[in-house]
């Protein structure tokens, strides 16, 4: 018999990286502007910035930190409003606080994604930029939202914190709208403990992002041009920019890069197996009459290390019951709007000025369920996670009768 897998512990960090983490800890060379040129952080950005397809790369302390430095690079003032899914992780609208702009939120439908119609309504004059979350890896109809903030002027900024691997028309989730922000936290595909990253191709923009994370005096000319690029674009904005920002030292550590760079090379690995198993588990969710699991938009090709379903036709004592009888066969589930204090509820969020009531939102965070789902998973694995999930609703519901009795 299979016991329920740990879900929460992450891959190995690759063997690649003890060497380079040994020479550091011997140099205690930690800071990534010590070292004159090729310092690990600097070579994360450059290739990371290439796996992407970007110009530029950032790497700075955490996915927020890059949302807070995206919102600052973009010179908006304060109080600006800031348009945001309703469905999203708690740090996003905080990133808009910390920037000391107003987040706005919009409506998410039942798929997980923006509602393309609420999201057009809120997206009047008083808008000056826009993130979308592409909450747990679910890309929102992005022809759409760049169609629509395109045509009014406005910023769009990416959090891909959930996103590192998705396509959409083949192109990479973070290169769409002007910047696009990742997450190294362990949770996600690659892991550094704790970690982000920026993509851009605005080389005023990332030469602001990069004086205010941290790159004081003239440490900035550690930061260059992709090789070929002899534009002198990203010198001249430093040079604009130096001794007019303010600096908020949000950089990230040459161990922490070290731990990172041997993991991009696993990134197609992990995404091809993360896809495998999360339709492998999709597949037998959906065939029980009370479990559903959307379908993805169809320009979309995810990267999903988790997977997320909605109860069908519970009552809210059904669906606690549910979640008890998951948690008792061993898999530990998480209904967004049922667990307490739950930071993607955004009824939660008592921090903003103003939180507006979102029903369809609201009705769809009631029934939404989460289940870490790793790609290092084996079938034998996946089949206890799905056979604990179907299961626990048999236990509520009852058993579906076999054709013909």
């Amino acid at each position: 018999m299979t016991l329920p897998p740990n879900v929460y512990d992450a891959e190995p960090i690759p063997e690649a990286a003890r060497a380079e983490i040994e020479r550091l800890l011997q140099t205690g060379d930690l800071f990534r502007y010590t070292a004159p040129k090729d310092a690990p952080v600097a070579l994360l950005e450059a290739e990371f910035a290439k796996m992407m397809g970007s110009k530029y790369a950032l790497a700075v302390s955490s996915c927020s930190a890059a949302l807070f430095l995206s919102l600052k690079a973009l010179g908006l003032p304060r109080d600006a409003r800031v348009l945001i899914p309703g469905f999203t992780f708690a740090a996003v609208p905080s990133s808009v606080i910390h920037a000391d702009c107003v987040p706005v939120l919009c409506e998410v439908g039942e798929n997980y994604r923006i509602d393309i119609k609420d999201f057009e309504k809120r997206l009047d004059q008083s808008i000056s930029a826009v993130i979308i979350s592409h909450m747990r890896g679910h890309t929102s109809d992005m022809d759409a939202v760049m169609a629509l903030c395109d045509a009014r002027g406005i910023p769009v900024v990416e959090d891909a914190a959930h996103s590192l691997g998705t396509t959409w028309h083949g192109r990479n989730i973070g290169t769409i709208g002007r910047v696009g922000c990742f997450s190294f936290q362990s949770y996600k595909l690659v892991n550094a403990g704790e970690g982000g990253i920026l993509i851009t191709d605005d080389a005023d923009l990332v030469a602001r992002a990069v004086i205010m994370s941290g790159a004081y005096e003239h440490n900035w000319q550690k930061h260059k041009s992709p090789e070929g690029d002899n534009t002198g674009d990203l010198d001249a904005a430093f040079a604009r920019w130096q001794n007019k920002l303010p600096l908020y030292n949000l950089r990230l550590s040459n161990l922490s890069a070290a731990i990172i760079r041997p993991q991009l090379d696993e990134v197609p690995r992990r995404v091809r197996d993360g896809r495998a198993n999360h339709d492998y588990v999709a597949a037998a969710l959906n065939a029980s009459p009370w479990l559903k699991v959307p379908e993805k938009l169809a320009p979309e090709d995810r990267a999903p290390d988790s997977i997320q379903f909605n109860l069908v036709g519970m009552d809210t004592d059904q669906i606690l019951s549910f979640q008890a009888a998951a948690n008792a066969r061993g898999v530990k589930v998480q209904v967004f709007g049922q667990s307490t204090d739950n930071a993607r509820a955004f009824w939660n969020w008592q921090f903003m000025r103003e939180t507006p009531e979102l029903p369809q939102t609201r009705e769809m965070l009631m029934n939404a369920c989460d289940v870490r789902l790793p790609a290092r998973l084996k079938k034998e694995e996946l089949d206890v996670i799905a056979g604990a999930l179907t299961g626990a609703a048999e236990d509520v519901m009852g058993q579906v009768p076999a054709y013909g009795t």
